[in-house]
């Protein structure tokens, strides 16, 4: 959406779901969580969808930007010490993270929520939106891919997917950032 400020200055910023134009958002630390506004976490209440938070206070705007996506507020994080400035956030993979209770977040939800249900249909829209066409590996020989060859319509042929380089692929775990690790409270494939 395009937002205009006092000052004249416009930008685009991700717009809620329901917003119509005309209306009004407020970006403070403490105000009336009303769709769209922006509000530090901690002021914002339980129970809230909100959307584009930031992981640190004072950064960028990282996390829940999608088409159709926002985050619930659960709780505040309980203790003493530096976990009480914490809020615990689900995310909409499932996975509930903590996140400082002075970062900023907009409340709502992303707009544009039938994204994912749009039929491409045909492979020159595809090309219009600039998506190169993609062979199967297992239609390819086998030294253009691990899944290549065989004879007929044998299957990978392997214990389990590989990438074209010969790396696991298709559920093994590639997050490497032990930095955030600890804001972790449950992850998203834990029942």
């Amino acid at each position: 959406m395009l937002v205009q400020f006092e000052d004249s200055a416009k930008r685009y910023l991700i717009a809620p779901f329901g917003i119509e134009v005309g209306s009004v958002i407020i970006a403070t630390e403490k105000t009336k969580p009303k769709l769209g506004n922006r509000i530090k976490m901690e002021n914002i209440p339980t129970g809230t969808e909100v959307y584009d938070i930031e992981m640190e206070p004072k950064s960028k705007n990282r996390l829940v930007r999608s088409a159709g996506c926002s985050a619930i507020l659960l709780a505040s994080a309980e203790g003493e010490g530096k976990r009480g400035n914490y809020i615990q956030v689900r995310m909409p993979s499932g996975e509930v993270r903590l996140i400082h209770k002075d970062c900023y977040a907009s409340i709502g939800k992303v707009s544009n929520i039938n994204h994912s249900n749009v039929k491409i249909g045909k492979a020159g829209r595809s090309r219009w939106m600039g998506i190169r066409p993609t062979v199967r590996g297992k239609a390819q020989n086998p030294v253009d891919h691990p899944h290549g060859g065989g004879e007929g319509g044998n299957s990978i042929g392997l214990k389990y997917p590989k990438t074209p380089w010969g790396k696991p692929a298709l559920g093994k775990i590639t997050r490497r950032n032990k930095r955030t690790r600890r804001f972790i409270v449950k992850r998203r494939y834990e029942k």
